[in-house]
């Protein structure tokens, strides 16, 4: 939803390093298409040498300097920085190597008068020819991994052409500064509750030896690697992301939700905008995984699964609850072990759940397999049927 109080102000910035051939021309595109649209353009040049005044005389542009090299995120920070001492509440960004056409802008420009709450990402277009085959891997792999720490699904996380809402600066605390900056920027403000929307652009990559870029393929993986494990498993970790204080309406609130208190819980994650079907979903897959052998890794996989396929991870990791032991382990292995057997297992003794652990977990699992999937159904059922009730007796 977007916040009314918005006053729409969008600048485009535009980070240099050391791309002298390509940035007067795109200025000067830029400069000639949206000089009454867009109330200013920045251009952060980024220990660039020569420095990219020169290059840009007679243009009506600011330009900030980084007396050296600082990486490309922090030369984002410094213009969005610009952009919140100077009133505006939009950043365009466009990178200075050509590959962006500034026809685009006005696409970007639509989508932020849309959503003014929304990171607008443009999608290049990988459909054309000459498109670098590291890059279509290089997007994919990070699109996944977007996937895996956020729940958000959009289709080119590697896209450096954005619209950033300004806000997300002030409330929000970054740690890179360099090419995973743009990895982080979307993760960070995915959890707090930003949404991220795509638009598609177009992009032109140049014949290799035309080709300019700074990203070192060694130093600048190991930093993206450093960065998704970092995230990855902070994405698995149950305590609350940092939310953006004007997104966060739904007043949410994780404390008091249990599967043993299941009408007041319903109504509470209901609050979330979490619609039933999404909560019986959740609650379903939360017990199928609570009834498998997972031992002490259930909440760990509860919440990649649920974070991948954005599902409530709450309802899930509360619904789990219904199968600690010794109840349902129990019940999953006289299954499995009638499998086996084609009897009941009718002996409880050190002897058979003891010294023939192996064997019992290995019941356990192929109980798990009948069990799991038959209590996740009705857990399911029942949670839709009560949401469902509460919703309409709320609205």
């Amino acid at each position: 939803m977007a916040n009314p109080e918005v006053d729409i102000r969008v600048f485009v910035a535009i980070p240099v390093y050391n791309h002298a051939a390509t940035l007067r021309p795109l200025v000067q595109q830029v400069l000639e298409r949206y000089s009454t649209a867009v109330a200013q353009f920045v251009v952060v040049d980024d220990g660039s040498t020569p420095p990219v005044a020169q290059d840009l005389a007679g243009l009506d542009v600011e330009v900030l300097v980084h007396r050296h090299n600082r990486g490309k995120g922090e030369a984002l920070l410094s213009a969005a920085h610009w952009g919140l001492q100077h009133g505006m509440s939009h950043m365009i960004c466009l990178d200075a190597d050509g590959q962006h056409d500034p026809v685009d802008i006005s696409t970007f420009i639509a989508a932020i008068q849309a959503h003014p709450d929304a990171l607008i990402v443009g999608c290049r277009d990988f459909a054309q020819e000459g498109i670098p085959g590291a890059s279509r891997f290089g997007r994919k792999f990070s699109n996944f991994w977007l996937r895996l720490q956020t729940g958000v699904n959009i289709k080119d996380s590697q896209s450096g052409f954005r619209a950033y809402p300004l806000f997300i600066f002030e409330e929000l605390t970054f740690w890179t500064r360099r090419y995973n900056f743009e990895v982080e920027v979307l993760v960070r403000a995915a959890w707090a509750q930003v949404p991220l929307r795509d638009v598609d652009i177009r992009v032109y990559y140049p014949p290799g030896a035309e080709r300019i870029s700074h990203f070192r393929k060694g130093m600048d993986n190991w930093r993206l690697t450093l960065l998704n494990t970092h995230l990855t498993l902070r994405s698995i970790v149950p305590w609350p992301h940092r939310k953006i204080s004007h997104l966060d309406t739904a007043k949410r609130s994780e404390r008091g939700v249990s599967a043993f208190h299941p009408l007041r819980s319903i109504r509470r994650l209901l609050q979330e905008n979490s619609t039933p079907e999404r909560l019986a979903l959740a609650s379903g897959v939360g017990v199928f995984l609570g009834a498998l052998p997972l031992i002490l890794c259930h909440t760990v996989t509860i919440l990649f699964v649920c974070g991948f396929f954005r599902l409530n991870k709450v309802a899930a990791v509360s619904s789990s609850q219904l199968c600690m032991p010794p109840l349902v382990p129990a019940l999953c292995i006289e299954v499995g072990y009638y499998m086996r057997h084609r009897t009941w297992l009718t002996e409880f003794s050190l002897q058979t759940l003891g010294y023939q652990a192996v064997e019992r977990i290995y019941e356990w699992f192929l109980g798990s397999l009948i069990v799991g999937p038959l209590l996740g159904v009705l857990a399911g059922a029942i949670t839709l049927v009560l949401a469902q009730r509460i919703k309409t007796a709320e609205s």
